[in-house]
């Protein structure tokens, strides 16, 4: 039997996927596909590692097993790093695990990255003045729901009703967001960028009757946002979101908050860091 690789996790508790026992999994499956948690870290509670802390430890594999806003911090800390990184699904939606693995389940992805059958990728990713988006981006009156979606995560039942309230008001009332490469030049209430290889994707949702805000709003509580009532307006290299009114703008980088604007340029970067990918099916 060969030496157990040593490889450096990353875990967040808070994350959608993150409880005791699918981290007791997670480590079972690690040991039987022979890699050794040399170390973890237990983000936000303890530092990310930096690229000086893995080499110094002799670790060129870290795994994160977190949400989106875990994974971005970790990226961003590691960016340049000549080591590996594999995303594993610790999160909600795990949008850059599906795209890296697909639909794979996570014991047959760690076992195939132990047989060496994963190939190291850098993704094309989002770049912009206030960061780097891996899995994707929301910009306009729309993220005001971010309030709401971690009121209901502290359990906060009033703040909830509140917040939602907040947030309805906000949605019809601000002034929307226009992309200057297409749509309409009136704005939308949200717009989702999307990362490809190929191009930013680019999807304008709005609500123009009750029957579509009512949707909108019920997609963007549960975080399931293509659901929503939409336009794709195109795949761009780069892209500019500019408010109607000529105002600062709020975004989610990955689910976290961002001030922006009044205008914004957005352009397709590789990510800075080797992310391991498991072959396609087809």
């Amino acid at each position: 039997m060969s030496a157990a690789r040593d490889i450096w996790l990353i875990c967040n508790p808070a994350s959608g996927s993150n409880d005791d026992e699918a981290l007791s999994a997670l480590q079972n499956c690690c040991e039987d596909s022979s890699f050794r948690i040399a170390a973890k870290t237990v983000f936000p509670d303890q530092r990310l590692p930096d690229a000086k802390t893995l080499d110094a430890a002799g670790v060129d594999l870290v795994a994160i097993f977190a949400g989106d806003g875990t994974i971005n911090a970790a990226i961003d800390r590691l960016s340049g790093w000549s080591g590996q990184v594999l995303i594993l699904p610790g999160g909600t939606m795990n949008l850059l695990y599906h795209r890296l693995h697909g639909d794979r389940e996570m014991d047959e992805v760690v076992r195939l990255v132990a047989a060496g059958k994963a190939r190291p990728r850098r993704p094309g990713v989002i770049g912009c003045s206030q960061g780097v988006a891996l899995a994707g981006l929301l910009a306009g009156p729309g993220t005001s729901w971010h309030d709401v979606r971690e009121t209901m995560r502290e359990g906060d039942v009033l703040g909830v009703v509140d917040s939602a309230a907040q947030a309805i008001g906000e949605t019809l009332a601000d002034p929307g967001i226009a992309c200057r490469e297409a749509g309409s030049a009136e704005g939308y209430p949200l717009i989702m960028l999307t990362p490809h290889d190929e191009g930013i994707e680019v999807a304008a949702y709005h609500a123009e009757t009750t029957t579509e805000f009512l949707s909108q709003s019920w997609a963007l509580l549960r975080r399931s946002f293509r659901e929503g009532p939409h336009d794709i307006l195109g795949t761009f290299d780069r892209c500019t979101l500019a408010s109607t009114d000529g105002e600062a703008f709020g975004i989610l980088i990955d689910g976290e908050k961002h001030d922006a604007g009044p205008t914004e340029e957005f352009e397709l970067v590789a990510c800075g860091v080797d992310l391991l990918a498991t072959p396609r099916d087809d």
